[in-house]
């Protein structure tokens, strides 16, 4: 017999991209209304809902070995997979008796929740993170078809929420948030489906309190215009992501990125024309077929000349039906030896710009609270200091573990 008054619960898990997480916090939002209790990690619950990944051979195996650590907690359970790896291999899915294989959409899974007869909400859904920061995803979809990559495959043609909704939901969403990252599959494509632009967007939300910061971002896309809505702000963090790729222009043209490295310099002198202190931080591709020894330490020479704050770095993953994985591969151990060494100017880049904000304020938005609490600054700096408050002025006086340590002011 079912004890009527135990709570039901579940696991919202995401393996993704910010854009992933939005989707897993629209997903939350609704199992709360409907009773839930909502785990963002892997625990024993009644139902498990995992947005997948299949950017990487890496990210598609995890979304695949999910399944097994999820019936080793309860065999029992009903699970629920939406994201891009079941878009490209569905076949796994649905072969692993899941009780739901979705595609990108996370709408579909909520309709799948109420085909089993879970109880369906009444009213519209705002996103709700079990983070201190929220996600607002304006945008989906891409139609760069870069060399390497599944995505534009898989999430389809650029489509963007109209200024109008978009504003609204960060509105709304700041009401219950310290910060907000806008994000999307392809921000810089964002209202061309309308004939709008972000900065239009983002002139919308000036009234906005939360902190306001973008997520993974087109170099294309940064311009003037754009630079002067978001730094007129009321709250904005001056931390871009632009996706590099690649430090020499002849492997971003096999890349079919669009773009030359003397053009995405132009932009990282645009941003620091605004603010000299900005956090440009990266991805660098490692590795690619048509990369050699020098392309590669002109990739490590252009990342040192960025003075990047931070740097992701991704060996090569060769995905199939992509024109690069068509290519000669270079060797693993080749590509493990300048995954080390681009490494090694990635530790000595992060040192430099943390060296760069001491005795510069930071205002902090504090995370983890102990005996020495944790956040993060408005420059997206991992910040420490012996403080009770969520936000707080901070003097940094040296670098401390992943980012700086300081007093409060």
């Amino acid at each position: 017999m079912t004890d009527l008054n135990v709570i039901p619960s579940a696991v919202v898990f995401n393996i993704g991209c910010k854009s992933n997480q939005y989707d897993c916090d629209m997903i939350t939002a609704e199992l709360i209304k409907r009773g839930y209790l909502v785990y963002d990690r892997l625990e024993v619950a009644d139902i498990y809902i995992t947005n997948t990944c299949a950017v990487t051979n890496t990210a598609e195996s995890k979304s695949r070995q999910i399944i097994s650590r999820i019936r080793n907690l309860n065999p029992n359970a009903k699970i629920y997979v939406f994201g891009c790896a079941t878009v490209k291999n569905a076949t796994f899915y649905n072969e692993a008796g899941i009780s739901f294989v979705g595609g990108i959409d996370y709408a579909e899974v909520i309709r799948a929740l109420d085909s089993q007869r879970i109880e369906q909400s009444k009213s519209s859904l705002i996103p709700t993170s079990l983070r201190t920061r929220a996600y607002v995803k304006i945008q989906d979809g891409c139609d760069n078809f870069c060399s390497y990559c599944v995505v534009s495959r898989l999430r389809g043609i650029p489509r963007s929420k109209p200024v109008s909704i978009a504003s609204q939901e960060i509105i709304s969403v700041s009401e219950n948030t310290s910060e907000i990252v806008i994000t999307g599959i392809n921000l810089s494509l964002y209202g061309r489906d309308h004939n709008e632009t972000l900065e239009e967007l983002i002139t919308k939300i000036k009234p906005v309190k939360s902190r306001i910061r973008l997520s993974s971002f087109y170099s294309k896309g940064i311009n003037r215009n754009l630079l002067d809505a978001l730094f007129n702000l009321n709250n904005f963090s001056p931390h871009f992501h632009l996706s590099l790729q690649h430090g020499d222009s002849n492997i971003l043209k096999d890349m079919q990125r669009g773009y030359t490295t003397d053009e995405f310099q132009s932009k990282v002198n645009l941003i620091r024309e605004y603010d000299k202190n900005a956090a440009i931080t990266t991805d660098i591709i490692v590795g690619y077929p048509t990369e050699s020894d020098e392309s590669f330490i002109k990739s490590c020479d252009f990342a040192k000349a960025m003075r990047f704050a931070n740097i992701h770095i991704f060996p090569f993953s060769s995905r199939p039906q992509t024109p690069a994985a068509l290519l000669k591969k270079v060797q693993p151990e080749v590509i493990k030896d300048r995954c080390r060494v681009l490494a090694l100017v990635n530790e000595n880049l992060k040192k430099n710009y943390l060296t760069s904000q001491l005795d510069m304020n930071q205002t902090v938005i504090f995370e983890k609270f102990g005996e020495v609490s944790e956040g993060y600054s408005q420059y997206y700096i991992r910040t420490y200091a012996i403080t009770n408050k969520k936000i707080a002025i901070v003097r940094p006086l040296a670098l401390h573990k992943k980012g700086i340590i300081g007093d409060i002011v």
